[in-house]
């Protein structure tokens, strides 16, 4: 159930996965049309040199290209069915750091921007860590946030480290901060991303759930992996980059499905034992 509401409801997470199938679909076409046309153009000479070169080029390019089928359907199915399939893990990898770019210029070729095709992607790679299921303790999970939630006029710094945070309500730090203390995890705020990978070198995290706009959280995701990176977007009413705003029980369901552990602590710092 929690799953389900870190997709924020079926209805909205849809489209991006059409988005994502579809641009996938026409990657994969343009892909055999290119074996296709690399094994075409060269046939003549080819049998020139020798008579079954052509056929060993064939078989060749018909092997590649089942093989990025097989591939694509495996990365399908477990998106669609939302199950850790085989070898899923490893097509995460190929997912962050080949598709991303192909998909991207793809759908600039449809008319799709690249925030939409970010977006799609970061949803995609959430449903691939749902169905792998990985599990952190308190002190193995960090909260990774953006600078741009905390409020413009605030004169407290909580760069780096949100201790110095007064907890006035004015913007979601609060919440995040009163998140961090319920369930004993790690909270950091990041101003870039060049921060952002310091923070999670000093603390080497096993599981990171972040909040960003879509370009910093497509770039966090290929710049962390391996390590998992849960992806929420944040809410502009302002604008990018000013007074942002993030679904705080959205934040909640994603530390209760991943922490192994996920009761709160008491306010002596200790679970609370479960009911019942």
């Amino acid at each position: 159930m929690a799953d389900e509401q870190l997709l924020e409801g079926g209805n909205s997470f849809r489209p991006q996965k059409r988005i994502f199938l579809g641009l996938l679909a026409v990657t994969v076409l343009l892909f055999s049309l290119l074996l296709v046309i690399l094994w075409v153009v060269p046939y003549v000479g080819l049998v020139n040199i020798h008579p079954s070169l052509p056929l060993i080029l064939g078989i060749l390019f018909a092997g590649l290209l089942l093989f990025v089928l097989a591939a694509v359907a495996i990365l399908g199915l477990t998106v669609a069915l939302g199950r850790d399939l085989p070898f899923s893990r490893n097509l995460r990898g190929v997912l962050i750091k080949l598709l991303l770019p192909l998909m991207t210029g793809v759908g600039r070729l449809f008319g799709i921007n690249k925030d939409q095709v970010r977006r799609s992607f970061i949803e995609i790679n959430n449903q691939l860590l749902l169905a792998q299921h990985p599990k952190a303790t308190a002190d193995e999970l960090l909260l990774l946030m953006p600078h741009c939630l905390q409020f413009h006029e605030c004169q407290f710094r909580i760069t780096g480290n949100v201790v110095h945070c007064k907890r006035c309500g004015k913007c979601p730090i609060k919440g995040l901060a009163e998140l961090s203390d319920k369930y004993g995890v790690g909270l950091a705020v990041a101003t870039g991303g060049t921060l952002a990978r310091r923070i999670v070198v000093e603390r080497r995290p096993k599981l990171i759930i972040a909040v960003a706009c879509e370009r910093d959280l497509s770039s966090g995701i290929q710049d962390s992996y391996p390590l998992p990176v849960f992806g929420i977007t944040n809410y502009r009413p302002n604008g990018p980059c000013f007074d942002t705003l993030v679904n705080l029980e959205r934040v909640e369901e994603a530390l209760k499905t991943f922490l192994a552990n996920p009761e709160p602590r008491s306010p002596s710092g200790v679970s609370s034992p479960s009911a019942g």
